[in-house]
């Protein structure tokens, strides 16, 4: 188990799936952790300060950030975890669940970050994780929108990487496989299955394939490891 202790860490979407996990992972390290999500708190612990926020909304980010302010003195560490999924064919894709994964997909973890970067200024210190998807390099049929929020959420960590270097904030991407979660849920499990068979570790992502690259990201001896995306199960 990583030591987490005195670290203060951010993560969205922490209500329910990886976002839980991750959220649950620091909070056995013994860090104080701030959930952002929609949905109500699924974690109980003393250390855990949970956010109700839609983050598709970006004045409600905002808002919640000046609730951060008042709960914790700095963020150390921020996980961009949230994220939305409508698979459909480009041609017959609603224009509100194009507009709903550009605001929470691309938009909210901007605006996270760069609210966080303003507290991680003042430290000195910090380390921005976002969670990334194989369909930014497989460009799934389907994933149109959703995947070109992800490849550009890679794009995103890598020019804040350049602004937030100088006060000593690295910004990485985790780029995931598919792991058993309510988003996973709403795909035909063939048309999964036949993706990972693909792979060249064909099989499901597990939690520790996910924390063990964070635990990485997030090492005090990661300090020179900025604007990189690492892709789980042979993904690139």
């Amino acid at each position: 188990m990583t030591d987490y202790a005195g670290r203060i860490v951010l993560v969205t979407g922490s209500s329910r799936g990886v976002g839980r996990e991750i959220a649950g992972h620091f909070l056995a390290g013994g860090a104080t952790v701030l959930g952002l999500a929609r949905g109500e708190a699924g974690i109980t612990h003393d250390s855990y300060h949970h956010i109700q926020v839609d983050l598709a909304d970006a004045a409600a980010i905002t808002t919640a950030f000046m609730a951060v302010r008042k709960l914790v003195p700095r963020v150390d560490i921020v996980i961009n975890n949230a994220a939305v999924l409508t698979s459909q064919y480009a041609m017959i894709m609603p224009p509100a669940a194009a507009q709903a994964m550009v605001n929470v997909n691309l938009l909210a973890p901007f605006l996270v970050s760069r609210e966080a970067a303003k507290l991680m200024r003042k430290t000195k210190w910090g380390r921005i994780i976002n969670i990334g998807s194989m369909a930014a390099s497989l460009e799934p049929v389907g994933d149109s929108v959703y995947a070109a929020c992800k490849a550009g959420l890679s794009t995103l960590a890598n020019v804040m990487a350049k602004e937030f270097g100088s006060f000593n904030v690295t910004c990485n991407t985790l780029a995931i496989t598919a792991i058993d979660s309510d988003m996973l849920s709403q795909l035909p499990r063939d048309k999964i299955e036949a993706i990972i068979a693909a792979l060249p570790i064909p099989r499901f992502a597990q939690a520790d394939d996910i924390l063990n690259v964070i635990d990485f990201f997030a090492a005090e001896r990661s300090s020179y490891i900025t604007a990189q995306t690492v892709f789980l199960g042979g993904v690139n």
